[in-house]
């Protein structure tokens, strides 16, 4: 780690320690070995869980902030990002200076500051998002954003990251939870019913285009609500919200002046063997064909950009209908986190269908950047 700032800040001793465990081997989790831990959790499996978070989010947290350290076009200075760099050195500090677990009281108390340090980074993504916009604003307007594949590449491996660390957290403290909603294990639902999650992310969704744009179209629902398999339904959520959004979106603007009925956006949820997939389709005519590789880059937006003019205190308010054109890529990478994947078809002129595909089997390991 070369840059000044983080050397005055933080003692050369954490730099070194940062440097040796980022070097040390990460271990991923399966869902279902998630889902069967945490069906009991007894003190003696919270003891387990904590010792192995203590060691496996010092592993996580400093990759990243190493990585952090040494990005592409000078991004790893922007005053943006140097907070966030700033944030994972922090925890990381926190976690290394936290003694070893040795009973339950030490137990509890280590909960406790993973919760913090869980909330320390609730603003990881919009301050990224506002380095990116920083780093925008210097480079030559005429560069091919495809030309900065590195910084995707990044940004792809740090979010990943990010979820698993999210996803680790929340799932230990959930687990202390006395009285668990029935069939909860921690974050996941053990009989998650994907057409119940749909209703809901329909409605939200629903009510955001409503408050933007007065009107909204209609949107179907086609599956069997009683079908239900394990997954952890925030996850589902934000996925399904995000591709319901784009859609009214695109058809709230292509028929706002039209004399036409907004045709209505359809969910359509199929229960396979391996795959349980949800399909959002929408006749909002479409993305063209040259435009279909930059939706899921994180420097592209065909929305106006609300983070430009936006203070850092209301990055929290930054979720409008078009947001910093980072909901696509989010949302394949919580897809694949678990196993699955998102695909986005469009017929140009007409609409377009995306493909969430989400594994049944829970047997994937996190896939670990």
């Amino acid at each position: 780690m070369a840059s000044k700032k983080a050397l005055e800040a933080f003692s050369k001793g954490l730099i070194e320690e940062v440097q040796r465990w980022g070097a040390l081997k990460q271990t991923g989790v399966s869902l279902r070995y998630m889902m069967e831990f945490g069906s009991r959790p007894t003190p003696r499996n919270l003891l387990i869980s904590a010792q192995f978070l203590h060691k496996e989010l010092a592993i996580r947290i400093a990759r990243r902030a190493i990585e952090l350290d040494s990005l592409p076009y000078g991004l790893s200075h922007k005053p943006a990002v140097l907070k966030v760099r700033d944030w994972y050195l922090d925890s990381f500090r926190d976690l290394r200076s936290f003694p070893d677990i040795k009973d339950n009281n030490d137990e509890l108390e280590f909960t406790q500051m993973i919760k913090m340090i869980k909330v320390r980074h609730n603003n990881v993504v919009p301050m990224m998002a506002l380095g990116v916009q920083q780093l925008k604003k210097d480079l030559n307007p005429k560069i091919d954003y495809e030309d900065l594949d590195e910084i995707h590449q990044f940004l792809d491996r740090f979010y990943m990251s990010r979820i698993g660390i999210r996803m680790l957290i929340g799932q230990h403290v959930a687990l202390h939870d006395p009285n668990p909603a029935p069939n909860c294990v921690g974050y996941i639902h053990t009989k998650m019913s994907p057409v119940e999650v749909a209703r809901s992310a329909r409605e939200d969704a629903r009510y955001l285009c409503m408050r933007e744009y007065g009107s909204s179209p209609d949107i179907n629902i086609y599956g069997d609500p009683k079908f239900t398999f394990p997954y952890v339904p925030t996850h589902l959520h934000l996925m399904v919200f995000e591709l319901v959004k784009n859609s009214l979106r695109a058809v709230q603007e292509r028929f706002m002046d039209s004399d036409k009925v907004a045709p209505p956006i359809r969910i359509i949820v199929s229960d396979g063997l391996e795959d349980v997939t949800i399909k959002v389709s929408d006749e909002g005519g479409g993305i063209p064909r040259s435009g279909l590789p930059k939706i899921f880059t994180y420097l592209y937006s065909t929305a106006r950009k609300p983070l430009d003019e936006q203070h850092e205190t209301d990055l929290e308010r930054a979720m409008t209908m078009a947001g910093y054109g980072y909901g696509l890529p989010i949302s394949r990478l919580y897809a694949r986190y678990f196993g699955g994947d998102l695909q986005i078809i469009s017929m140009e002129g007409y609409g377009t269908d995306a493909y969430l595909h989400l594994s049944r089997l829970g047997d994937s390991q996190e896939p670990l950047p």
